[in-house]
């Protein structure tokens, strides 16, 4: 789990993508745990909301920034089950910029190729933010240039326990026997069913922790730590930690004679 490098601290954005684009493949699937809207905020002594605002700024650029390198999946964990144990008037304003950030980027969104959906347990947000959810995944679900996961009420572990939950109901109906339950069977429940495994899982704001983020999808999936706040993250830095992606030698547990 590297941060940064230093040999690429002075690269420009338009310099990294020109580097990546010949140093190797391109990951198919990101991934990026968003850590650090309200330190940003409180290093600024502004409200925790307003750091999440300067987030959902992040969330565009990052989004961008896969379109030009070629990412085909992006992977975003936007909200998790434990947030919802934050203060009211928090958990309120996030359901806001949910419905907000829809609003705003869902026809760029469509134009631009991208099929948006949201994972998670959806029935807890509020009716509006459900609404605005439903109209983004129906009007980009055309769409192939990029899939962008919105990780939303979402919980690995609660989303481990819904898969077994459904194997449970199916080896009792009979349809399923015990000895064909396989990785495959398991993979094929999770939310993320028709999404290839991550190749690289992004956390920013320094934090060394997964927190309960993909951790059936992320068994060989490449680490990259960023010291950078998420308000503060954009198209340079997802550049830089698909360079320092690209350097490393996936053996998925073989050996490279």
């Amino acid at each position: 789990m590297t941060a940064r490098p230093s040999v690429h601290q002075a690269a420009t954005a338009d310099e990294l993508l020109a580097r990546l684009r010949v140093h190797g493949a391109v990951p198919r699937h990101v991934a990026i745990i968003m850590d650090g809207n309200g330190r940003w905020a409180r290093e600024r002594l502004l409200p925790r909301p307003l750091g999440h605002r300067s987030g959902m700024k992040a969330v565009r650029d990052v989004v961008e920034g896969a379109l030009a390198a070629g990412v085909e999946y992006l992977s975003l964990f936007a909200f998790s089950q434990e947030n919802w144990q934050r203060p009211a008037t928090e958990v309120g304003a996030l359901m806001s910029l949910l419905e907000e950030y829809i609003a705003r980027e869902v026809d760029e969104l469509r134009e631009q190729g991208v099929r948006v959906r949201v994972l998670g347990d959806l029935a807890r947000l509020t009716p509006p933010a459900a609404r605005a959810v439903e109209r983004v995944v129906g009007e980009t679900a055309g769409n192939s240039r990029l899939t962008l996961n919105l990780f939303i009420s979402y919980g690995s572990r609660a989303e481990l326990v819904r898969a077994v939950r459904a194997i449970a109901a199916d080896v009792a109906a009979g349809t399923l026997a015990p000895d064909e339950i396989d990785d495959a069977t398991i993979a094929q429940r999770l939310y993320t069913a028709d999404c290839p495994d991550p190749d690289l899982l992004i956390r920013t704001s320094g934090e060394l922790r997964i927190s309960n983020f993909l951790l059936w999808q992320i068994a060989y999936t490449e680490l990259f730590i960023s010291p950078v706040l998420w308000p503060d993250f954009g198209r340079r830095e997802l550049f830089e930690a698909i360079v320092a992606y690209q350097s490393r030698d996936r053996r998925f547990g073989r050996v490279t004679v």
